[in-house]
C-alpha cells in the first residue's frame, strides 16, 4: 500500500491541491493536511478513496501510450544494394541492431547485426551486397498502434516499422518500449 508520504507526492505531481482532493473524497481540507502531515492516520477505506482518485487523475493526465510515442525517428535505412561494409558503418555509428532494407522509398526487407556478421565472415564477405543477405521485412503499424501491444510483436520481431499514411516514418525496438514505459512508471505510483 503506498504511505501517505506518497499519497503527497502523487497529489503534487498531478497539480491537485488539497482543498480539490478533499472535495473529491468528501473531506475536510483540514482533515487531509493533518492526514499528510502525519498527524492522524486515516483508515483504510479513505486511503482506498483518496488512491482511487488519484489513479483516475493520473490515467487521463498520461494517456495511453502509442507507438508513434516511442518510435525512434527519424527512419535510418540502408539501400539493398550498399555494400556490406557500408551497412556495419551505419549499424556501428547509429548504434543500431538492425536496419530496414529499402530499393527507393520501399521497404524491402531488413538487416540484423546477425546477419550481418555471418555474411561478413564469408571469405567474399565484404563485397557482397545487402540485398543478398537480408532478412523479411518487419511488420508496419500505424502511430495510434497501442505501445501495450507491442510485447506480443515483439516476442516475434525484432523491430516494428511505424507508418504515417502509409510511409515509415520511424522504428520501434525493445528498448525504445522500455524507455517509454520507464517514462510513464509514474502512473501506477512505482519509484522510477
Amino acid at each position: 500500500m503506498d504511505t501517505i508520504e506518497e499519497i503527497r507526492k502523487r497529489r503534487l505531481a498531478l497539480g491537485i491541491s488539497l482543498g480539490q482532493l478533499a472535495r473529491a473524497i468528501g473531506k475536510s481540507d483540514a482533515t487531509l493536511s493533518r492526514i499528510e502531515r502525519g498527524r492522524i492516520r486515516p483508515s483504510y477505506e479513505l486511503v482506498q478513496r483518496i488512491l482511487a482518485f488519484l489513479e483516475a487523475q493520473e490515467g487521463s493526465a498520461a494517456p495511453h501510450l502509442t507507438t508513434g510515442d516511442i518510435a525512434h525517428r527519424p527512419l535510418v535505412t540502408i539501400e539493398s544494394s550498399a555494400l556490406l561494409a557500408t551497412a556495419a558503418q551505419r549499424l556501428e555509428g547509429g548504434a543500431f541492431s538492425q536496419l530496414p532494407v529499402v530499393d527507393g522509398h520501399r521497404v524491402v526487407g531488413s538487416l540484423s547485426e546477425s546477419a550481418l556478421l555471418r555474411a561478413l565472415a564469408t571469405p567474399d564477405g565484404k563485397r557482397r551486397r545487402v540485398g543478398e543477405v537480408m532478412e523479411s521485412p518487419y511488420p508496419m503499424v500505424g502511430e495510434e498502434f497501442p505501445a501495450e501491444l507491442l510485447p506480443a510483436l515483439f516476442s516475434r520481431y525484432p523491430a516494428i516499422l511505424v507508418v504515417r499514411r502509409g510511409l515509415p516514418v520511424g522504428i520501434a525496438t525493445k528498448a525504445d518500449l522500455i524507455r517509454g514505459l520507464r517514462g510513464r512508471s509514474f502512473r501506477r505510483g512505482v519509484s522510477p
